[in-house]
């Protein structure tokens, strides 16, 4: 009966929940959330740990995008604005702050999906 609960919850966030302005900036996506977001066609999961970070272990298939570099805002004015960007970093912090700026510079399709080990424990291919 509780998996099944956690289920149909999980089944609802993930119905409910928008890109960006309908969540809040800083807050991380479920895990869940975010592995359906990354499934979808013309989704870019960008890393934004440090690539010191990103060599001991990634989502599969993620770009890295180092939030402490000294260029990170000409990177993300580089990236094409049409596409759905999952962000993810070590604790989520970074991240949040990363979709603040995206959306700052006029992205519109940013989820947030936390911390790396959250998203590796709950399942999602990593390299």
């Amino acid at each position: 009966m509780t998996t099944r609960f956690l289920l149909l919850a999980s089944l609802a966030a993930l119905l409910s929940f928008q890109p960006a302005q309908a969540q809040t900036a800083s807050k991380p996506v479920p895990p869940i959330v975010a592995a359906e977001f990354i499934k979808k066609p013309d989704v870019v999961v960008l890393d934004v740990r440090t690539p010191e970070e990103f060599a001991t272990g990634h989502l599969k298939g993620a770009r890295n995008l180092d939030f402490r570099a000294p260029g990170f805002g000409e990177q993300v004015r580089k990236l094409d604005k049409s596409k759905t960007y999952v962000l993810y970093c070590a604790s989520g912090n970074r991240s949040g702050q990363s979709t603040v700026l995206m959306e700052e510079l006029g992205f519109r399709k940013i989820v947030n999906a936390g911390a790396f080990k959250d998203l590796k424990e709950a399942g999602l291919k990593t390299e």
